[in-house]
């Protein structure tokens, strides 16, 4: 057969709970608990839509060990779906659904092949001119480079390697299977099918190395399309590498410049129409947003001293929009006042004095490595999650503690400022 097609998909998380919704009135809960199926669903229709001649799962098909067998069931019964579909399916194991960490099992449906976690494992297609090579997670915390005992390629076979991994460090990524790009492309394979990293992206065309990310977001660290990758083959070379949607809710981190904004409606008014721009950027998909309204405004006072009257008028104004639906997953307030700080400054007296003082405080080298290391135990009780992905919060990074120094400041300036005026 000279044409033919594959998926590629990764971190399936089945049966996760989404986070960070559920804890307010008029959160769309059940949607919330049934969003990782829907989207293997659709994953499962795909591949019989397009016809695909196999799929690749490269790791975390679970989030860990069962509740109870309802998850494996389920499994099993998408993937007779796809066998009824003539459809195969390969997977390995990642480090959350590590040969170690799940303690139920049932049999496969005999069109899956799960490749082994001691050693890498080649599987022949034949009919198609394919070699498979893999190896999954035997314990969740593999720290060595599985794939330099990977074999090398094929002769006359389209050879693909599927791997979780962390490559060579992706921030927000535990640093499970690191490995290199040079080292992948040493074995002389056409595609790499890569997981764990649940942001799409191609690492390099020659040859194809790709992370498909996740398929369905589950919390505001993975915000925007999450899918899954179709490749086309022909003649053994790569001729098209697809991404496509699977996602059936989608997280959006919405910032608001309320730079400019006379007042609290002016800012509605705005947020209104940003909202209604991330409902249509989802195409047809309920979004879940963290709203964060930033800038210098002159309803800063307003806003902040009544937080959690704004926090639920823009809760409403979200939920009332119609559509899919957009909830917030939370609200900040990270506006500031329109005061003259540099007039201020100026002054000379003992405000003007004490402003110059506050605004000159610095840490130097020794001050911020103190710092770090008394934070240091603060850090290790911290949730995966908090660290990782484009909200990551680390509290022992240096910059983290140059910025917070810059936060503490213009508190300082802005309050004493505030007195001032009050007075």
């Amino acid at each position: 057969m000279n044409a033919w097609r594959f998926l590629h998909a990764a971190d399936i998380h089945l049966d996760s709970a989404l986070r960070g919704l559920d804890l307010y009135e008029g959160a769309p809960v059940e949607e919330i608990r049934g969003a990782t199926r829907r989207a293997f669903d659709r994953l499962i229709a795909l591949a019989i839509d397009e016809r695909v001649d196999f799929v690749l799962i490269a790791g975390d098909l679970y989030d860990g060990d069962w509740k109870d067998y309802n998850t494996g069931l389920y499994f099993n019964k998408c993937m007779t779906r796809l066998k009824e579909a003539g459809i195969r399916v390969f997977l390995i194991t990642g480090n959350h659904d590590a040969a170690s960490q799940i303690t139920r099992s049932l049999r496969l449906p005999d069109n899956v092949t799960q490749f082994s976690s001691r050693e890498p494992q080649t599987e022949i297609l034949d009919d198609l001119g394919v070699a498979i090579h893999a190896q999954g997670f035997a314990r969740r915390a593999v720290t060595d480079d599985l794939s330099l005992a990977y074999p090398r390629a094929e002769p006359g076979f389209f050879n693909i390697g599927m791997l979780h991994t962390c490559l060579d460090g992706k921030p927000g990524h535990e640093p499970y299977a690191p490995c290199h790009v040079d080292g992948l492309r040493s074995k002389g394979y056409d595609y790499w099918a890569l997981g764990h990293v649940h942001q799409r992206e191609i690492v390099a065309k020659e040859p194809w190395i790709v992370f498909p990310g996740n398929i369905q977001g589950r919390h505001i660290c993975e915000t925007g399309a999450k899918g899954c990758t179709l490749v086309s083959v022909d003649e053994g070379r790569v001729v098209a590498v697809e991404p496509r949607e699977l996602d059936v809710m989608r997280w959006a981190w919405c910032r608001l410049d309320a730079s400019g904004c006379a007042d609290v409606d002016e800012i509605h008014q705005r947020l209104a129409e940003r909202l209604r721009r991330l409902l249509d950027e989802a195409d047809g998909r309920p979004v879940a947003a963290r709203l964060s309204i930033e800038g210098v405004s002159s309803a800063h006072a307003e806003l902040h001293a009544a937080r959690d009257h704004w926090e639920q008028e823009y809760r409403a104004l979200a939920s009332g929009l119609g559509g899919a639906g957009i909830w917030l997953e939370k609200v900040v307030f990270a506006t500031r006042a329109m005061l003259s700080i540099d007039d201020a400054l100026a002054r000379d007296d003992v405000l003007g004095g004490l402003l110059g003082a506050v605004q000159a405080l610095e840490l130097d080298e020794a001050s911020l490595q103190s710092l770090a290391d008394a934070l240091l135990p603060l850090r290790k009780k911290l949730p995966a999650e908090l660290l990782m992905g484009e909200d990551a919060f680390d509290p022992t990074d240096r910059n983290v503690l140059k910025d917070s120094l810059e936060d503490i400041k213009a508190l300082l300036l802005t309050r004493l400022l505030s007195r001032e005026t009050a007075v």
